[in-house]
């Protein structure tokens, strides 16, 4: 309009750029989603999410969030509740006010004293990147 040939395609206002250092977005008490949720920077939960949180960072649930789903990330920290399947690559802490159902693959883990604790773990002990080792059966020469 006016004579600007400027297009909008050139210089979008949504595009989404670099995250700022220490980004981490937020659900708000009183707040409930269900769906699927990927986000590229750390997470809070304080409300309801029901579904599948991808995360690139990491992921904290708050003394009264609660999740019921899957959650896959880097790194997590559970104060309130969770239930279903949790794939953390590196550390996964519960702390005493958790209460934690269901299923777990992590790298580490650290569990309070006082948190309620009822899952199925496994524990990844391979170096990320390596192959896993084989147990090859041995030969006995007589």
């Amino acid at each position: 309009m006016f004579g600007n040939k400027s297009s909008t395609t050139d210089n979008p206002k949504n595009a989404v750029g670099p995250l700022p250092q220490g980004a981490l977005n937020s659900l708000v008490a009183g707040t409930q989603v269900e769906g699927t949720i990927n986000a590229e920077s750390d997470i809070r939960i304080d409300g309801f999410l029901k579904g599948i949180l991808v995360c690139k960072g990491k992921v904290i649930i708050g003394p009264k969030g609660s999740i019921e789903g899957e959650i896959k990330a880097q790194n997590a920290m559970i104060e309130g509740r969770f239930k279903g399947i949790l794939q953390i690559e590196d550390l996964l802490q519960v702390k005493e006010t958790a209460i934690v159902d269901g299923e777990i693959n992590t790298d580490k883990l650290a569990v309070s004293p006082g948190a309620k604790f009822n899952v199925t773990s496994k524990m990844s002990t391979t170096p990320r990147g390596a192959p896993p080792v084989l147990n090859k059966p041995e030969t006995i020469k007589m």
